[in-house]
């Protein structure tokens, strides 16, 4: 499945909880406020949509093979050398390489522009270029994110039942184009004295993400939000806390892919927690 979401720090184990989630909070900020966090992505190019090869303000002709993308620099790609700035592991491109997927952070992208970082995807068997800059203009005008103090109300006891076989949904992306969503269970969880459920996916290491709405979406709160509850214990138990509801990439950038709640995952109620938009400047 896509790794299109960003990452959260789990609970403190300590008792001040209050404290643990204002230093999560300090942490979130620093995170997507860092030189190759979102808000540095300017642009995610799909070679699907440039058969010529030229991306926009990139040296070099990218094209896409089944197994890699084929990154030519040379005096007939636009006109790139050792002086241009793009490199590779360090070094200066020249000639043909052979590029995979990054699986690492922006950072550790193998490809550079400069300061910038070029981070080769692949989603649904196409291929992409996202280009991180810290000098975006949204992460220049970043001033940080509008969340909701903790209140112990939103951290309640949940229940995780796995499907037996994981599900495949189709919803629809931040791009505007549908996708698979993988979805490995349903999470119940009881606010307010109703219960209510959510599809989850179940990551790698064994942790839930949902993606869903609420009465507030759209309005005091992004249009969508993603809950990321720790792993389940051995009889399906977790913590459901709605304090640590993160706003979805696409909130700091408009090029992820970020998917739609799926059916069955906008809540009724209003879940008046977590993070819920971006300061305004």
């Amino acid at each position: 499945m896509s790794t299109e979401h960003d990452t959260a720090a789990t609970a403190g184990a300590g008792t001040d909880v209050a404290g643990d989630w204002k230093r999560w909070h300090e942490r979130r900020v620093e995170s997507v406020s860092a030189p190759y966090g979102p808000l540095s992505l300017k642009g995610t190019h799909w070679l699907a949509d440039h058969p010529e090869g030229k991306l926009p303000d990139l040296p070099g002709r990218w094209a896409e093979t089944p197994d890699a993308v084929v990154l030519t620099v040379g005096p007939d790609d636009g006109g790139a050398g050792p002086g241009d700035g793009l490199t590779l592991d360090g070094q200066p491109v020249t000639g043909e390489v052979r590029l995979t997927a990054d699986s690492g952070p922006a950072a550790e992208a193998r490809v550079a522009y400069g300061a910038r970082r070029l981070v080769v995807i692949r989603r649904e068997g196409l291929w992409a270029v996202r280009d991180f800059d810290p000098d975006a203009p949204a992460r220049r005008a970043f001033t940080g994110i509008d969340a909701t103090a903790y209140d112990a109300c939103w951290a309640v006891p949940g229940r995780f039942t796995p499907y037996g076989e994981d599900r495949t949904v189709t919803v629809g992306n931040a791009d505007g184009k549908e996708r698979g969503l993988g979805i490995g269970g349903e999470l119940s969880f009881r606010l307010g004295g109703v219960e209510h459920t959510l599809q989850v996916t179940v990551e790698g290491d064994g942790s839930l993400w949902a993606v869903f709405a609420d009465a507030t979406s759209g309005t005091s709160s992004h249009r969508f939000r993603f809950l990321r509850p720790p792993a389940p214990d051995a009889e399906g138990r977790t913590t459901v806390d709605f304090n640590r509801a993160l706003l979805p990439p696409c909130a700091f950038a408009d090029h992820f892919l970020c998917p739609f709640p799926p059916p069955g995952n906008t809540l009724p109620t209003e879940i008046a927690a977590g993070e819920r938009n971006l300061l305004d400047r």
